[in-house]
């Protein structure tokens, strides 16, 4: 078979699936993404061709794990690296907290097999940074590599690399840290996401540079012993979309992790964005695939004929691998919540059910609000496309001014759309709220019939979404006419996050007893 001939569609992962990791056991590829205060925490992904990825799990499940009190929308766990050695499956991650650079708690967990369970977290004392992985050498040392801001930074993002022994047993260091990458040697900056893998007689150190949006780039350096020292790859960056328009169709590419297949095919996994309008992006950064070569003194390049990361790629000399399709409708007819949803943190008390109505998701009313750093009564899922339709059939009934509860369109904590069903006086009203840098405005209020089953829609045409609401399945009533989608790009705020899309209910403020029943969740691309 002619593989040039055959084809598949970037990105392999739609939507927020940020700073990917790879790792290979025989025929089979496991990928991790980030997660950040999403809860359950680091989705796990299983496939046999790179292509096509099914999600098996995810390697957070307990909601006492971490303490997200202080954890904005873009904290909580950062860029994970997946690993197998010898029978067991490796994570190694940091959860942040308190701000973006104050409380860098890094850790690993262990698991017979990737859909879990995970173990708890092993903290490895005096791990600063972000962004560590792990390395397995041939004689079965296990070498931990991680980011750190020196001291006495000599330029803004003067960050480095440091690698250090871990006890297979206590997951603690043993001697000494190394200093393996200087980002003052090449004038980098915030150097991160450091990977090491080893072919024929070097050590190669991968990392990213330059922020993970305008300046991204992947960086590559080789040594003959592991702790150095690091020779630059004289090609760098050997990744990047730095040097193209913004608004090219995928940006800010970097944050890599390389995977051997069993033909001897190198391929990279990477994140990038699909931009639209003045280079904004509500799908969030994304997993990409792209394929790599080793040439010209065994330094590795881009496979790609035009050496960058593109929509259409030749496909990988694999076997098709094909999982089970997945729906984007949910009928709420399982005991458990599908792969696909997740709560904002994990929840402080249990604000939903699907057994005590069968074929519905229940969502009791708490008094946590979306625009504050909590667990509000919010169960989502990611924005996958640029133009879609979502549509649910919620029961419903108010029973004061301050119940609440519809379809909420979600950024972060600062940046939303709220289309909610709620009361004034004895009438029952449908609000759409904006909150844009934390200030919430009310953009339309329409007095609706009192009746308890109403059927909300959203549809986003790239750059605007639309409100409707209706009391037949296809009844549209639009409310307050196109709002910008820009409110929930992820350039808005800087935020690491993208969209999510889903169903909330709130008091509040205030006690309350009261429930809101969805009967099902469409979503699908138009």
């Amino acid at each position: 078979m002619n593989m040039k001939n055959k084809q598949f569609q970037n990105p392999i992962l739609s939507g927020f699936y940020p700073d990917p990791s790879i790792c290979r056991v025989g025929e089979d590829y496991y990928l991790v993404n980030s997660s950040f205060v999403y809860f359950p925490g680091l989705p796990i992904f299983h496939s046999r061709d790179l292509v096509h990825w099914e999600q098996i799990g995810y390697a957070i499940t307990r909601e006492n794990t971490f303490d997200y009190q202080n954890c904005e929308t873009s904290l909580g766990l950062w860029a994970p690296t997946i690993r197998y050695h010898e029978g067991t499956f490796y994570i190694v991650n940091t959860f942040v907290s308190g701000g973006r650079e104050v409380n860098r708690d890094n850790f690993i967990i262990t698991a017979s097999h990737p859909a879990g369970p995970w173990s708890k977290p092993v903290f490895i004392k005096g791990a600063d940074g972000i962004d560590p992985s792990l390395f397995f050498d041939d004689d079965g040392r296990m070498w931990y590599a991680g980011n750190f801001i020196f001291k006495n930074p000599l330029y803004e993002g003067h960050h480095g690399i440091y690698l250090c022994e871990l006890d297979r047993k206590t997951f603690q260091f043993i001697g000494e840290r190394t200093v393996i990458w200087d980002g003052n040697r090449v004038r980098g900056k915030w150097s991160e996401a450091p990977h090491i893998y080893k072919k024929d007689d070097h050590y190669y150190l991968m990392i990213a540079e330059g922020g993970t949006f305008v300046e991204h780039s992947v960086m590559m350096a080789r040594a003959e012993k592991i702790t150095g020292p690091y020779e630059p790859c004289p090609r760098n960056p050997i990744l990047t979309h730095r040097h193209l328009p913004l608004d090219h169709v995928i940006s800010v590419v970097g944050h890599g992790d390389l995977v051997k297949t069993q033909n001897d095919e190198w391929w990279m996994v990477v994140l990038g964005v699909r931009n639209y309008h003045h280079h904004h992006f509500n799908t969030g950064r994304e997993t990409y695939l792209v394929p790599m070569i080793w040439e010209d003194g065994d330094w590795p390049m881009v496979g790609s004929e035009n050496g960058l990361v593109n929509e259409k790629e030749r496909i990988p000399d694999l076997p098709a691998f094909l999982p089970i399709p997945r729906t984007g409708c949910d009928q709420f007819e399982e005991k458990e919540l599908a792969f696909m949803w997740n709560t904002i943190h994990p929840p402080v008390r249990k604000f939903y059910s699907l057994e005590e109505r069968p074929g519905y998701l229940r969502i009791y009313l708490q008094p946590e609000i979306m625009e504050e750093i909590s667990s509000p009564a919010f169960i989502g899922r990611r924005q996958e496309h640029r133009e879609f339709i979502l549509r649910t059939v919620m029961e419903f009934i108010p029973a004061s001014e301050k119940e609440e509860a519809g379809i909420s369109l979600v950024q972060d904590d600062r940046y939303h759309y709220h289309f909610l069903k709620g009361k004034k006086g004895e009438q029952q009203v449908m609000r759409l709220w904006k909150v844009e840098a934390g200030n919430k405005t009310l953009m339309a209020e329409k007095a609706i019939e009192n009746i308890q089953k109403i059927y909300l829609s959203v549809v986003c045409r790239t750059a605007n979404y639309y409100f409707y609401y209706g009391f037949r399945e296809n009844e549209f009533c639009p409310v307050a006419g196109e709002q910008p989608a820009e409110v929930l790009s992820s350039w808005e705020n800087e935020g690491f996050t993208g969209a999510y899309l889903g169903m909330y209910a709130t008091a509040g403020h205030s006690g309350s007893e009261n429930m809101a029943d969805f009967d099902w969740f469409l979503y699908e691309a138009i």
